[in-house]
């Protein structure tokens, strides 16, 4: 029913003991119990469901791509992407008690470690190499150019690896927030070998 003045709303209950067999004749007084009384499910936390909903995040490793295809060359430049697929937001749910949170993912940056001590950051997956495009042409937003071989170290390769950042925002039941960024992580080995001619910067 409907709360009286000075109560908050709730309703009237009367006490009553079941058992089989046994029928209560006690007479208990009604109580009032206002409806975010003792025994009403508290409401479910939206920061908790946030969080449930981030570790339920599905994040796949960066599909490296590199031009060239097979062996980088000292002194070209090499260029970098990940694979366009993996390169999307990602988004889970978490929900509890009619209250439902929607965490998303969404990639910013990648890192990469040459594997020769360089290093470089792109603000985006790289632009992947283009048909017919020239060799000697660099990347206009991801590449690198190694200035050594890699024949020279142990197991003849350079690892490289590829680090994505996402930031991860989450928004439900009238609020909104954000979590400390979250990496996945991709490594490839690379064979660089020299050519005299370019090395020499001939043609």
């Amino acid at each position: 029913m409907a709360s009286q003045p000075g109560q908050e709303p709730g309703a009237w209950y009367v006490y009553r003991c079941s058992t089989a067999g046994v029928r209560d004749a006690l007479y208990r007084p009604p109580v009032w119990i206002p409806n975010a009384g003792p025994g009403a499910a508290p409401a479910p936390d939206p920061e908790a469901l946030a969080e449930q909903a981030r570790s339920q995040l599905r994040l796949a490793g960066p599909q490296i791509v590199m031009n060239p295809s097979v062996d980088q060359l000292v002194g070209l430049p090499t260029w970098l992407w990940l694979d366009a697929a993996g390169w999307n937001q990602v988004a889970a749910t978490a929900a509890a008690g009619g209250v439902s949170v929607t965490a998303v993912a969404k990639p910013v940056q990648v890192s990469w470690s040459l594997g020769d001590g360089g290093a470089v950051t792109c603000l985006g997956p790289g632009t992947p190499f283009p048909d017919g495009a020239d060799p000697k042409s660099g990347s206009p937003d991801c590449g690198y150019t190694y200035r050594h071989r890699s024949l020279d170290t142990p197991g003849g390769t350079f690892a490289v690896t590829a680090t994505v950042r996402w930031d991860v925002t989450w928004a439900g039941a009238g609020q909104v927030g954000a979590f400390p960024g979250l990496t996945t992580v991709s490594t490839t080995q690379a064979r660089v070998i020299d050519i005299p001619s370019l090395t020499a910067g001939g043609g």
